[in-house]
C-alpha cells in the first residue's frame, strides 16, 4: 500500500509499505480521508516528542471497511465508518467507567512516543480495533467525517466544563479546536460566546461559522477588554485552546470569581500557574483530554448543521502532495486551518 512516512523530522515521503494484517478483533479500512492535525505538525518537526520517526502519522480519519477479523461482530466489508483516535483497551478501571480517554493502556493512532508505536491513517489502509468504530450515514461526506475527531474533542472540552446553560463563555485560540469549541459552547446553551485570537483570518472564519463576537487581542489587552465587557466581573467559563503560558494566564484572569477555566490546548508541557489568583478567586481548573464517547453526538451535530466544518477545510490533497501541505502548515501560512488528505484517491 502507499503511505506517507515520516522517515526523519521534517522529511515526509510517499513509500510502499505492507498492507496491515488484521487481528481477530480488528477491521481493515480503506482510508478515504485523513485530516492533518496540529499535533501532527508539531510531530513533523519533533517538537512534541510524540512522533518519533519512522512513523505513519494520521488519526483524524474515515473510510470503508474492506476486511474484518474473525472475532468482529456487527461490521462488514463496505460499511462506512470513522474511528476514535484513542485505542483503548476496554478492560481497565477507566474504560469500565466510560473514561476511555484515560485508559491505562491507551495508545493513539499515528503516534510513536517511546512507550509504543502505532502507524496511523496517512495511508491507503489502516487496521483498528472494532471497538473504536462509529458508523457514518450513507450521505455523510468523507472529507467532513475526517473532522469528527476534532469535533469530538471540542464537545468533550465543553462537556467536562459542566455547563448548565446561560453562561458567558470565552474561547482563547481560533485554530481548528478553538473554532469547533466555540460552536460546541454555543450549542450547549451559552448565552454568549467570545473568541479571541491574533489571526484576523481565523477570526473571520469564526464569524462565518456563527460566532460573531471576536476579539483580535491577547495578553493584557484581552483581559482588559473582557473585563470591560463584563463590568469587571469576568466570564463564567474560559475554554483555552492554545496551551501556552501567556494564554493560560490570560484565561485565569478573564474568568470571574468562582468561574471555570478548561484547558484543552497543550503545546507547552509546563506553564507557570498564577496560584494566588486561582486560589483566592476560587477558580476551577479543568483539564480536557481527547474525547470519551462524543462521536455519535459529533456525527449528529455535523449532519444537522448545528456545527459547521466545511468552511474550515482549506484544501483537500492527494497523498503525493501531502508533504508540501505539511511544510505550508508548519510555516503557518496565512489562511490555512485544516488540510484533508485523501489516500484512497492517490496513485
Amino acid at each position: 500500500m502507499r503511505a506517507l512516512l515520516l522517515s526523519a523530522y521534517e522529511q515526509l515521503n510517499v513509500v510502499d509499505l505492507p498492507t496491515p494484517t488484521v487481528a481477530p478483533d480488528e477491521v481493515l479500512i480503506r482510508v478515504a480521508a485523513c485530516g492533518i492535525c496540529g499535533s501532527d505538525v508539531h510531530g513533523y518537526d519533533g517538537a512534541s516528542g510524540r512522533r518519533i520517526p519512522p512513523i505513519v502519522m494520521g488519526h483524524e480519519a474515515a473510510g470503508t471497511i474492506t476486511a474484518v477479523g474473525s472475532d468482529v461482530k456487527g461490521y462488514h466489508p463496505g460499511d462506512r465508518v470513522t474511528f476514535d483516535s484513542t485505542v483503548y483497551c476496554g478492560r481497565c478501571e477507566f474504560c469500565q467507567r466510560g473514561e476511555v480517554n484515560l485508559c491505562d493502556n491507551r495508545e493513539v493512532l499515528g503516534v510513536s512516543c517511546g512507550d509504543y508505536r502505532r502507524n496511523g491513517a496517512f495511508a491507503e489502509f489502516v487496521a483498528v480495533p472494532a471497538r473504536i468504530l462509529y458508523r457514518l450515514p450513507d450521505d455523510f461526506p468523507m472529507e467532513q467525517a475526517a473532522l469528527l475527531e476534532a469535533v469530538s474533542v471540542a464537545l468533550h472540552g465543553v462537556r467536562v466544563s459542566d455547563l448548565k446553560g446561560g453562561e458567558h463563555a470565552l474561547v482563547i485560540g481560533a485554530g481548528m479546536i478553538g473554532l469547533l469549541t466555540a460552536q460546541a459552547a454555543r450549542e450547549a446553551g451559552c448565552a454568549s460566546v467570545l473568541i479571541a485570537d491574533i489571526d484576523e483570518d481565523r477570526l473571520a472564519m469564526a464569524r462565518e461559522v456563527g460566532i460573531p463576537e471576536t476579539l483580535a487581542l491577547t495578553g493584557e489587552a484581552l483581559i482588559a477588554e473582557v473585563l470591560r465587557r463584563t463590568g469587571g466581573r469576568g466570564v463564567d467559563v474560559v475554554l483555552e485552546a492554545v496551551g501556552r503560558a501567556e494564554t493560560v494566564t490570560a484565561a485565569v484572569d478573564c474568568a470571574r470569581k468562582g468561574g471555570t477555566v478548561t484547558l484543552i490546548g497543550n503545546i507547552q508541557p509546563e506553564v507557570p500557574l498564577p496560584l494566588q489568583r486561582v486560589v483566592t478567586r476560587q477558580i476551577r481548573l479543568q483539564g480536557s483530554c481527547a474525547s470519551a464517547g462524543e462521536y455519535d453526538d459529533a456525527i449528529a451535530k455535523l449532519a444537522s448543521g448545528a456545527i459547521r466544518v466545511e468552511p474550515l477545510i482549506s484544501a483537500v490533497s492527494p497523498l503525493e502532495d501531502a508533504a508540501d501541505w505539511f511544510r505550508r502548515l508548519h510555516s503557518r501560512e496565512a489562511g490555512l486551518v485544516k488540510v484533508v488528505v485523501t489516500p484512497e484517491a492517490s496513485r
